[in-house]
């Protein structure tokens, strides 16, 4: 019978254990998919905080692709930060 070493030694390591964590980009544009990893909401919610004009607008780049420019991605994230109330 394996033991529990035998069996850990068996599994490959994650491949999620080697890939760096996923960062927004300082410039540029960023599409919906890559945007919702860094933002603590849906698709859904995404789409009625632009409604509602409490997220930026996203850019029409070409009739099917819609992307965020990261500079108004990262200055709407760090008011979010500065909307708390102070420490101390």
């Amino acid at each position: 019978m394996p033991t529990a070493t035998t069996i850990l030694q068996l599994v490959p390591p994650s491949r999620a254990a080697s890939t760096p964590p996923p960062t927004l980009p300082e410039t540029g544009f960023v599409r919906e998919a890559r945007l919702l990893v860094f933002l603590p909401f849906s698709h859904s919610t995404l789409w009625r905080r632009v409604s509602a004009g409490t997220f930026p607008a996203p850019i029409k780049l070409s009739e099917r692709v819609t992307a965020w420019r990261a500079e108004d991605v990262r200055a709407w994230i760090k008011a979010q930060g500065d909307g708390g109330p102070p420490s101390g």
